[in-house]
């Protein structure tokens, strides 16, 4: 709700003082009071309905009845329903104006709040002109004079802004929201809750399920619930898909063996269905408020909203990574450029690991919840949040706001028609607030014998760094989904015991927007005499045998390769392209391949199961006419040459 909402008017304890004297209240009227007074007894008992029955009933009979109204105008607020409460709190201001001055707050508020900021703006500078006001509530109405004055530019400066209805197969007369998608953009996962206003069928427990739909032809089609024991009949939502969609992080309140109020929770799909969830336990979760996970493509950092200790407001975006022992280690606070006195909800990391979108309300802006962007940088520090802009943000709560891997498409639920309660939308964000686009590589792998799938070990390595950005295992049936952010160049390795390794490299240094996504079909070798494989990551200085540091990690992943294979001899060739001449090129060549050897033998190899030679343009893979065939023909390669005993 919004962080109004939690300021409790002042007026009502006023008018609740006096509620059993006819002095001092603004009707002549006997029945309109015992009326008023039956409303104030079923407003102590929150039964809203007969209040707003008694209460509308005594201004019936009273037109000016100064205390019915805002008492009107505090119960429309309540239920949200601010429209109604700001056309009854005028009411009474022009009934009397000079009255009981606090009703300039509560009507600013209602103004505000149903986006009317231009009269907002103007009662909120009424109050604060006033003496005597609560010092608690001046502070709120100043704050909310910068989101007025925030807003009523904003509606004048809009952003491009065209969301569509994602469509019948997601969208019901249920509230659908929280959306969250993988890398490849062809599942959506989502929360969906019964709407018992706009579902008139509808006659069991509100409660929140996960259904997952993907796209096909541009179409998503039909959801189906995700099922147990993933859906309880407790509320689960709120969650985050893995960028592969095989894990998933999500947040569940109140349910048996948590640590707080709301925790969260992790299930993997493995078999054709969800595990037993999880609770991440301590130190992510604490006996305070968890929930909004978001992880990052590389699986390996999480962020999520807690109202625990040492924050800077009510709740704050917190970050945990993995450590080399797969566990979380202590959340850490995002700080201060991001975190505020407010609350911070609902932060989603895109796929290129460095732009955050995340919801706040101690933010200026158009008041309530708002979406933010901040970067991270350089330093490791966070950007100063940007407020995405009208019309994307309202007067309403925005929050939830998901983007696919290519930066420019972007997901969020709204209630656009409410008679369809929430639904989700997708829309073009503009280009100002987009991420840095992201591609990925998908593929499955293979024996090369048999045909069989085989589960493997992956990583992909940033050779502009020489990093290791993600090491992971592929699936049981060897399928696999890495993230490739633009800007860097990448290596992948693929291992298995008993296997030779398989690398690739993808070259996206300098591109300024994805590619297309690789699709991979990878075939690993045995390990006998005979085989051989590339090793597609390492690199020389133009015109020389010197290794460029880009080469370490794959030289390293081969000394593991025959450190654990002790029964191993290889030989290491070299290969050019057709530039220069075959003398040139066979020197060339054969002093790669003992650059390559040397390294091993520092390494710890013994030099009697290596060998080097170097094969010149003998035998070109490519065509040395364009740059991909000579880069094909320049390569290394490792053979296994014996296997000892």
């Amino acid at each position: 709700m919004k962080n109004i909402h939690k300021i409790f008017f002042l007026a009502i304890c006023w008018v609740l003082s006096l509620s059993g004297f006819s002095q001092g209240l603004h009707t002549s009227s006997g029945k309109a009071l015992k009326i008023y007074n039956e409303g104030l007894s079923a407003y102590d008992y929150l039964d809203y309905a007969a209040a707003e029955k008694d209460f509308k009933q005594a201004v019936t009979i009273d037109k000016n009845f100064y205390e019915a109204y805002i008492m009107i105008g505090d119960l429309m607020a309540k239920q949200n329903r601010n429209l109604e409460a700001a056309l009854s709190y005028k009411t009474a201001v022009k009934i009397d104006s000079l009255f009981f001055r606090p009703v300039f707050f509560n009507l600013a508020n209602a103004e505000m709040m149903s986006g009317d900021y231009f009269n907002a703006l103007r009662h909120f500078n009424v109050y604060l002109a006033q003496d005597g006001m609560s010092a608690k509530n001046k502070i709120a109405a100043a704050k909310s004079v910068k989101n007025c004055e925030f807003a009523i530019t904003a509606i004048k400066n809009p952003v491009p802004f065209s969301p569509v209805n994602l469509g019948p197969g997601i969208n019901t007369i249920d509230d659908e929201y929280w959306p969250s998608i993988t890398a490849d953009g062809q599942t959506l996962m989502f929360t969906r809750q019964p709407n018992p206003v706009t579902n008139s069928s509808f006659k069991g427990i509100v409660q929140e399920d996960f259904y997952i739909s993907y796209l096909t032809t541009g179409v998503w089609q039909k959801a189906f619930n995700a099922g147990a024991p993933l859906n309880t009949d407790q509320n689960e939502g709120a969650q985050t898909l893995s960028s592969n969609g095989d894990y998933m992080f999500f947040t569940a309140c109140n349910r048996r063996g948590g640590m707080g109020n709301c925790d969260l929770y992790f299930s993997a799909f493995k078999n054709g269905k969800w595990t037993e969830p999880s609770n991440l336990g301590s130190p992510v979760n604490t006996r305070h408020w968890e929930s909004t996970p978001s992880v990052s493509a590389d699986g390996r950092t999480l962020f999520f909203s807690s109202s625990r200790p040492g924050g800077f407001g009510g709740k704050d975006i917190w970050m945990t990574r993995l450590n080399e022992k797969n566990l979380w280690t202590e959340p850490v606070n995002l700080g201060s450029n991001i975190n505020t006195e407010g609350d911070e909800m609902s932060p989603f990391i895109h796929f290129d690991g460095k732009t955050l979108y995340f919801a706040s309300d101690g933010r200026v802006g158009m008041g309530g919840f708002d979406l933010f962007i901040t970067r991270l940088q350089e330093d490791s520090t966070w950007s100063t949040p940007k407020n995405l802009g009208y019309p994307i943000n309202t007067y309403n709560d925005e929050m939830g706001l998901i983007i696919e891997s290519g930066g420019q498409k972007a997901y969020y639920s709204s209630i656009r028609d409410k008679s369809k309660g929430k639904d989700i939308f997708s829309f073009n964000l503009y280009e100002s607030v987009r991420p840095n686009p992201v591609s990925y590589m998908k593929g499955k792998v293979y024996d090369k014998e048999t045909g069989r799938l085989l589960k493997a070990d992956y990583e992909l390595i940033n050779l502009s760094t020489g990093k290791i950005m993600m090491k992971n295992i592929t699936d049981d049936s060897g399928n696999f989904l890495v993230c490739l952010p633009s800007g860097y160049n990448y290596g992948i390795n693929v291992s298995k015991p008993g296997y030779l390794f398989y690398s690739e490299n993808f070259m996206f240094e300098g591109m300024h927007t994805a590619a297309e996504p690789y699709i991979k079909k990878i075939i690993l070798n045995p390990a006998k005499v005979g085989e051989k494989m590339l090793l597609a990551n390492v690199f020389y200085e133009v015109d020389s045998w010197d290794i460029k540091k880009e080469s370490l990690s794959e030289l390293d992943n081969l000394v593991t390769l025959l450190s654990e294979n002790k029964n191993l001899a290889m030989e290491i060739g070299g290969y050019t392209d057709s530039t220069g001449s075959d003398q040139y090129n066979k020197v060339l060549s054969e002093k790669r391949a003992m650059s390559v050897v040397n390294y091993l033998i520092k390494k710890g190899v013994s030099s009697d199961r290596l060998k080097f030679m170097g094969y010149g343009n003998t035998s070109p893979l490519g065509d040395n006419v364009t740059i991909e065939g000579r880069k094909l023909n320049r390569r290394t390669e490792a053979k296994i040459i014996e296997l000892k005993k």
